[in-house]
């Protein structure tokens, strides 16, 4: 179905300080946008386009590696799934995805399980980087840690648009919060062959912020049958609410289904999305909410070939095992059939 001619609204950080003459108009916007298309584009979100535009030509030149070289850092051989897969390598609902990528998260220890220990644990470990780009392990972590910040400031006004104080989630977050960064690229297509880049899907943290280079291809349910493109725009970040923030709202914050449409064959597209969410360890709460919102809540989305949980970890470890299943057979064959569904 074509897209429709709708665009997501562009919703400006800086409008959300605590000084700011326009701040409740500006989280009522937040809050109405959120609750019906969760989705929108974020200007005044304080990274500079130098930084951007580095992190985009980092991108470039590793995708532009030859491929025996991306493959030292290949994400089966990671149980934490970190690192690359060839395009065809992740799916979504089952359906093979048309995309490039190489996954970061934290650096953090591999943790030492023991009997009765939750398997989400399996999920802490180092990151791989390829020998080849000696200076892209600094430029990936300075980036989580800048774009995380953004994160937080967008957290932090979803929790006062919903009338609570905006450190709400930090018992949370505050001693780990979850964040895997993707650098994904999408290899044009033939027409006569699968658009599918992603399948539609939800995604499971609190927020989504995504960097977009200069080609199109992302597209956001409209609720009404079709799709809405979310085409570049220089200097933004597209933002999403995730499912943390539609269960700790009752469904009130709509964490909306999106997909991304391969590109036409002889180009490629560049994205790099970070998921922010809160602690494995964390079970998401349902927030108090003011009465005149309390009215409106629709309740949780439950999608029965997909459950949702409130445990954290159990969520992320799930997605990883259903959409890496080559990594979930090498690291992780006792969960599967058990953790997986």
């Amino acid at each position: 179905m074509a897209a429709a001619t709708r665009t997501l609204p562009i919703l400006d950080l800086g409008r959300f300080a605590s000084a700011h003459p326009e701040r409740e108009q500006a989280l009522a916007e937040l809050r109405d946008v959120s609750r019906m298309l969760g989705f929108f584009y974020l200007t005044g979100h304080g990274i500079p386009q130098r930084r951007i535009d580095d992190l985009t030509e980092l991108a470039r030149r590793f995708f532009s590696l030859p491929e025996e070289q991306k493959l030292e850092i290949e994400m089966r051989k990671s149980p934490h799934f970190r690192g690359y897969n060839r395009a065809g390598f992740e799916y979504t609902r089952g359906k093979q995805d048309w995309r490039e990528q190489v996954d970061f998260g934290p650096e953090r220890q591999r943790l030492e399980i023991g009997p009765g220990d939750p398997p989400w644990k399996r999920l802490f470990g180092p990151n791989q980087f390829p020998s080849a780009l000696p200076h892209m392990r600094a430029a990936v972590l300075e980036w989580i840690e800048e774009v995380t910040a953004v994160g937080l400031k967008v957290l932090q006004a979803f929790s006062e648009a919903l009338g609570q104080s905006p450190d709400v989630f930090a018992p949370i977050y505050a001693n780990g919060p979850n964040q895997l960064l993707k650098i994904v690229r999408y290899p044009g297509r033939d027409q006569t062959q699968s658009n599918q880049g992603v399948g539609a899907h939800k995604d499971g943290g609190f927020v989504t912020i995504l960097l977009q280079d200069v080609i199109g291809g992302l597209q956001v349910d409209d609720g009404e049958g079709g799709w809405i493109d979310a085409p570049p725009i220089r200097g933004t970040f597209v933002v999403n609410v995730g499912e943390l923030l539609e269960l700790a709202s009752n469904g009130y914050l709509k964490a909306n289904i999106h997909r991304v449409v391969t590109p036409p064959a002889g180009g490629d597209r560049l994205s790099i999305p970070f998921f922010l969410g809160a602690n494995l360890a964390a079970t998401i709460p349902v927030l108090d909410l003011p009465p005149a919102l309390l009215a409106e809540v629709r309740g949780v989305t439950q999608d029965p070939l997909n459950p949702l949980f409130r445990e954290v970890g159990r969520n992320v470890l799930k997605s990883r095992l259903r959409s890496h299943p080559d990594v979930a057979q090498e690291h992780h064959a006792d969960l599967l059939g058990a953790e997986a569904t």
